[in-house]
C-alpha cells in the first residue's frame, strides 16, 4: 500500500512540476520592484539573494537561458537539480529502495544557502544584482 501511495505523491509531484513549467512559460512578471513576489524587494527596497530567481524561472519556462541565466545564474542549476531529483526519486520507487542522497539533506541546504549567500555578495559588490 505504501508503495502505490508513494508512486502517487510521485506522480502528482510531476504533474505540479509539469503545471508549473506551463504557468511559466505564459506569464511574463514585471521588472517593477512594486509587484515583485519578493517581500524585501518590495517593502525594503534591498534584493534578497533569491531575487530575480523566479523571472529566471520564467525565463528558462520560455526556453530563453542566457536571458534565466543573466538575472539568476543559480535558476538553471535549480532547475536541473529539481529535474534529476524527481527522476532519482523515480528510480528508486522503482527499485523499491528508499532514495539515497549523496549528502545528508541539511549539509545540502547549508550547501545551497551558502551558495547563494556568496553569489549575492559578489553580485551586490559588483552592482550585478537584477533590479
Amino acid at each position: 500500500m505504501e508503495v502505490r501511495s508513494n508512486a502517487r505523491s510521485w506522480l502528482l509531484t510531476g504533474l505540479i512540476g509539469l503545471a508549473g513549467l506551463a504557468v511559466l512559460h505564459v506569464w511574463t512578471p514585471s521588472n517593477d520592484p512594486a509587484t515583485a513576489v519578493c517581500l524585501s524587494r518590495r517593502l525594503l527596497h534591498l534584493p534578497c539573494p533569491g531575487c530575480g530567481l523566479t523571472r529566471a524561472f520564467a525565463h528558462l519556462g520560455k526556453g530563453e537561458w542566457a536571458a534565466a541565466f543573466t538575472l539568476h545564474p543559480f535558476a538553471p542549476v535549480l532547475a536541473l537539480e529539481m529535474v534529476l531529483g524527481w527522476l532519482a526519486w523515480g528510480a528508486a520507487l522503482t527499485r523499491r529502495r528508499p532514495l539515497r542522497l549523496p549528502l545528508p539533506l541539511d549539509v545540502l541546504t547549508l550547501g545551497h544557502a551558502a551558495a547563494f549567500c556568496a553569489l549575492w555578495l559578489g553580485r551586490m559588490a559588483t552592482g550585478t544584482l537584477p533590479w
